[in-house]
Order: structure tokens, then sequence, then C-alpha cells
């Protein structure tokens, strides 16, 4: 089987559980790191799937990987490789298809629920879970849905969570997250600084339940990472 490739865009927002999951099947993947310079491949042929993590960068910033990412998206669509995509990668692989990337009314950090879109696309992709679920946010910015995709899922502080287009999945959310990932997140100085408002938790109302809230977390990520692996081309 071909490996699956992971590009992460900053040090504290690698593949996660998603890394834990592909271990346990056995499943080979390669982490890309951007953020050390690390070149983003020109060709799709080496891999069976491609998966794009977060980043505090936008996709509208002048850097040259984010074009060379966009082009290698479009490259894996035209094929019908699969493509999945956390928060940044999600914004990415939107602005590849034709999408666009812009601020959202609030940003949204913190723990919060996603809703299925109620269409047969959402079904498809999400079928053992409940129409409404907890996930993981921290993001300013939001992206479209491209022409020809399907809108997915959707929450209370930022319309577009999730759009799938045949076996791509692009996330504004974030399933990856870890214990490990949560507590340098809320450490760091954004994180410290964080004030209450009714789209952003405090970094101690983040990590108040945090092991229980990830449980369910990971139970959701299970589900979604499973049907998305089930689509890998081997």
């Amino acid at each position: 089987m071909k490996p699956l490739v992971i590009f992460r865009h900053a040090p504290g927002e690698g593949p996660g559980y998603l890394s834990d999951i592909l271990k346990h099947r056995q499943i080979p993947f390669e982490v890309v790191c951007v953020d050390e310079g690390q070149p983003i491949p020109d060709t799709v042929d080496k891999w069976s799937g491609f998966v794009f993590m977060g980043g505090p960068m936008s996709v509208n910033d002048p850097l040259p990987w984010i074009g060379q990412a966009t082009r290698l998206i479009r490259a894996a669509q035209d094929r019908n490789l699969p493509l999945l995509g956390h928060c940044l990668g999600g914004q990415l692989i939107s602005k590849a298809l034709g999408g666009t990337v812009t601020r959202n009314p609030v940003r949204e950090i913190g723990w919060g629920p996603v809703t299925q879109t109620p269409n047969a696309e959402s079904r498809r992709w999400f079928p053992s879970l409940p129409t409404t679920f907890e996930v993981f946010h921290w993001h300013g910015e939001t992206f479209s849905i491209p022409e020809g995709a399907t809108h997915a899922l959707t929450g209370p502080h930022c319309r577009n969570q999730g759009f799938v287009m045949g076996r791509t999945l692009a996330l504004q959310c974030h399933i990856e997250m870890t214990a490990k990932m949560i507590e340098g997140w809320t450490g760091s100085e954004e994180g410290r600084a964080l004030t209450e408002t009714p789209s952003v938790q405090t970094a101690d109302a983040i990590r108040s339940g945090m092991h229980a809230r990830l449980a369910g977390l990971h139970r959701a990520a299970d589900a979604i990472y499973g049907v998305w692996l089930e689509q890998l081309c081997v």
C-alpha cells in the first residue's frame, strides 16, 4: 500500500490522534513538516491519500508553499484521490477547488457543537454519529463551499464547518486533538490571553473536563476517519 502523506504547517499542529489511528491500523504514512521548510511534493503518484493539518497562518498570506499546496490538491482531486483537511487544511482545500477564505464573523475557540447538514452526503460520511456532536475549534477565518461540493457540517458560530466532494472531506473544526495538543495551545501566549465571549472559551474552561470531552471527540474522530480511510487508494 502506498503511504498517506500528512502536511504539518506548525510545530504544535501535527496529526495528533489521527497518527494513533493510522499506527493502530498499520497504515503507512509520512509527515511533511512544511514549517521546517520540507518541500511539498510536485506529484501525487507516490501517495494513497493527502491530509492537511491546521496552522496559525491564513491561506491568503503570501507564502510560497500555499500555491504549491493548492496545486497538489487540485491534482489529487482531478485524480479522485482522497483528501482530508483540518481547519487551515480545510481552507486550503476550499481555495484550491475554487472557494474563498474570509474572516469569520467571530473567532471560535474551544469546545462546541457541529450539526450534520440534512442531505445524503452527510449521512454517507457520518452514518454512525448523532445529528449534533461536539468537536474542538480554534479559528478566525472560514471557507466557502466550492462549486460542486456538498455542505456537510454547520455550527452556531460558523456556518461552514465541513464540506465533501467525492473522496474529499474538508473540516473547519478540529477532530485530531490530543491532551498534549490542547495543553500546548492553551499554554501558548495566545491561549493564556483568551477572554470569554459567546464563541471563545478561556484556557481554564477549555481544560476543564478535558479528558471526558476528548473521549467523546475521539469517538467522533474514529467514525469520521474510519469512513475516510475506507476510500484510500491502495
